[in-house]
């Protein structure tokens, strides 16, 4: 084998080729299959991004929801309100507005967790949990009372542009993008302030920077995935971002196992379809989820995979 195509080549191809597989399925599945199939797609990509925040870096966000938020109505306003006006950039090239409300959804919600990041991020344990948890909240009352963006209505009438393709090309480059700088020297950094922020300030490590970098990365991910939903659903409202989202993804986080990749991965899968096939129960559904998240947790305390993947800053993650 070539000496250019190691091994971080060969990952990202191999998630690029399943994106493209899966955008090749998707004129052969119906319209059910493939919006739970993409609501997989982009809860992977939550999962993915706030593992980074939560399980490697070994913080505590409550707030995910509400980058969400922020990239879901950033990328809506941009294909929806503004289109007219943007339109003429691209030279016509419709086609090319949605990747760039995308990314644009994503750097907001960045700026965002920049933001609630610098100030905060000295905190620990509970007292950052509380602030992002008020973080998200304060995103979505903003957002209601906001008439621009419909305010307690919501956005409606949002272009129906996430596909297979878009969704599972964006889940590849999120789950690459975090397997790969874990796996990089900078990334020790990171699990170095997991395993004890103490002493990686004593060998000269910058912990608020790494915490920060965190928090950013894992927003702009975040923002990206509220923009595939948006584009998905065809319409937001400020209680989809809510509180009960944030805790959704941080279970999926926790049952797949704090700082590992392919357990988290498996756990939003889990956790997606199980959503799905509990709607037949109607009222009774939530208890039925509930008492199987509670089975789950006693049956696979540390995570769905029994294998550990993560136990020090100097082991690498796979």
């Amino acid at each position: 084998m070539p000496g250019w195509l190691n091994r971080s080549q060969l990952v990202l191809a191999a998630a690029l080729l399943a994106a493209g597989v899966a955008q090749f399925l998707s004129n052969r599945l119906d319209s059910y299959v493939l919006s739970v199939a993409m609501g997989v797609g982009i809860n992977i990509i939550l999962a993915s991004s706030l593992n980074l925040i939560n399980g490697f870096t070994g913080q505590f966000s409550l707030g995910h929801a509400g980058f969400m938020a922020v990239g879901a109505y950033t990328a809506a306003v941009l294909t929806g309100k503004l289109a007219p006006q943007l339109q003429p950039i691209f030279g016509g090239h419709v086609e090319l507005l949605f990747p760039f409300a995308l990314i644009v959804g994503g750097l907001v919600a960045a700026v965002a967790g920049g933001l609630v990041g610098a100030p905060s991020l000295r905190l620990k344990g509970d007292y950052l949990a509380i602030v992002t948890l008020g973080f998200g909240e304060i995103i979505k009352v903003i957002f209601q009372n906001v008439e621009y963006v419909g305010g307690a209505k919501g956005l409606n009438a949002i272009p129906d542009y996430s596909n297979l393709f878009w969704v599972f090309g964006t889940t590849a480059i999120t789950v690459y993008t975090v397997w790969a700088l874990m796996n990089s020297t900078y990334g020790r950094g990171f699990l170095a302030v997991a395993d004890d922020e103490i002493a990686a300030e004593a060998m000269g490590l910058n912990t608020t920077r790494y915490k920060m970098v965190a928090f950013v990365v894992g927003a702009f991910f975040a923002g990206i995935a509220g923009g595939l939903f948006a584009h998905l659903n065809n319409s937001i409202n400020p209680s989809g971002f809510d509180f009960n989202k944030s805790i959704e993804i941080v279970v999926m986080v926790i049952l797949g196992g704090m700082g590992r990749h392919t357990g988290v991965i498996l756990a939003a899968i889990l956790l997606t379809v199980l959503t799905e096939l509990l709607r037949q129960f109607g009222d009774y559904r939530m208890v039925i989820y509930s008492l199987l998240l509670i089975l789950l947790m006693l049956t696979r305390p540390q995570g769905l995979l029994i294998w550990p993947i993560r136990k020090s800053a100097s082991r690498r993650t796979t």
